[in-house]
């Protein structure tokens, strides 16, 4: 294993949108692709149409409608986990140990609601408390590890389309910034995508469907990451956001991420 491919994607129900994940998958052909809110039980996801395309290992965290996250494979994946983050069961981490010994971590943080208030809000205060809990579990990371998937957090002011008009909307204001941050610190956190992109450069992940077109109004957030160890991101050679993918047919209002690894 002298290089690995390795792409992430919120795909937002994966079997309504099986035809272009599997568009995408003929386009760029990674080693691993893990998505996050697949929105299906696991006896019920497509397994046989990944098997098609060599992807041959297939690992599942689902629920049935919401949430759900899934890693598919074309190596061999290992001492599986499944944390509970969000401490009420929901379906939204899977961890595994790939041939190399990285391990890899597939997670689909909480959005929030809509009002950034935990007294107003216990959804919020549920997306604060699953940050929390991965930080603990951060602090005693001691393997080369990449993590990856939907944040639901844009950090940076160059990460929304508007910084002043989204201070006080979920997924940009202060508090949930400060607290991804702690997060980062926990295991000093390499964001792959802007050690590769980096700020001020305009580099959104997600579009809302609220939009006629979105790719005019361009009211984009970062809101999918890619994050390594400090050893392992020294590794990273390429990383890339597939845009065009927003325009496909029956879209996500996310787009994958990918990011090449030579070892």
């Amino acid at each position: 294993m002298n290089t690995l491919k390795l792409a992430s994607w919120n795909i937002n129900s994966v079997r309504f949108r099986l035809g272009i994940v599997e568009q995408f998958l003929n386009q760029e052909s990674p080693d691993i692709l893990c998505l996050q809110e697949t929105k299906v039980e696991d006896g019920l996801f497509p397994a046989a149409a990944f098997h098609a395309l060599g992807y041959h290992h297939v690992l599942l965290n689902g629920q049935r409608m919401h949430h759900g996250v899934a890693i598919v494979s074309k190596l061999p994946l290992i001492e599986e986990e499944r944390n509970d983050w969000q401490a009420n069961g929901e379906a939204r981490h899977l961890g595994v140990r790939l041939p190399n010994g990285v391990r890899l971590e597939n997670v689909y943080i909480p959005a929030g609601g809509d009002i950034p208030n935990r007294d107003l809000n216990p959804k919020f205060g549920q997306k604060l408390d699953f940050l929390a809990r991965m930080t603990a579990w951060s602090e005693g990371v001691r393997v080369p590890t990449v993590m990856v998937g939907d944040f639901n957090v844009a950090p940076l002011e160059c990460d929304v389309w508007s910084h002043k008009q989204l201070l006080d909307v979920v997924s940009h204001t202060p508090i949930e910034v400060e607290t991804l941050g702690r997060l980062q610190a926990a295991h000093d956190w390499v964001d792959l995508g802007r050690r590769f992109v980096a700020p001020p450069e305009r580099c959104f992940t997600w579009w809302s469907y609220r939009a006629k077109d979105w790719a005019a109004s361009d009211r984009g957030r970062r809101l999918d990451h890619m994050w390594a160890s400090p050893e392992l991101a020294r590794h990273a050679t390429a990383h890339a956001v597939h845009e065009p993918c927003r325009s496909w047919l029956k879209p996500s209002d996310h787009v994958p991420l990918v990011t090449e690894f030579a070892f």
